[in-house]
């Protein structure tokens, strides 16, 4: 079993990162770790088709912007995110946002990246 520091791994990557099939070897399951500075918007979120993500507010309020959804996720909220649907996050206030997605591929997506 190996450990994994995705907060050194985000920072190196510019806030986000995605433990994975690279790491992982398998296309089963994903895990991103995410932090968002004050006032940092317009990340972009979105699973992609034949995947799902349940996103994870876990320090900090986070807000949620696209294709119909504008909500604000407190810490210990979720939303499920499922295929093409894209959508931006945004973190409104004055302390670091720390949010995770976990994802996989939904029952129509078993393909092959």
């Amino acid at each position: 079993m190996k450990r994994y520091n995705l907060i050194e791994k985000a920072k190196k990557e510019g806030g986000e990162y995605v433990l994975g099939l690279e790491e992982l070897g398998t296309h089963a399951c994903y895990l991103i770790y995410g932090e968002l500075g004050p006032g940092e918007k317009d990340r972009k979120v979105c699973p992609g088709a034949g995947h799902e993500e349940i996103l994870l507010a876990v320090t900090g309020d986070l807000e949620i912007q696209g294709e119909g959804l504008n909500l604000t996720l407190h810490p210990g909220e979720a939303v499920h995110l499922v295929g093409a649907h894209q959508c931006a996050i945004a973190n409104p206030g004055n302390e670091k946002v720390v949010y995770v997605m976990a994802g996989g591929h939904s029952e129509s997506g078993h393909h092959h990246h």
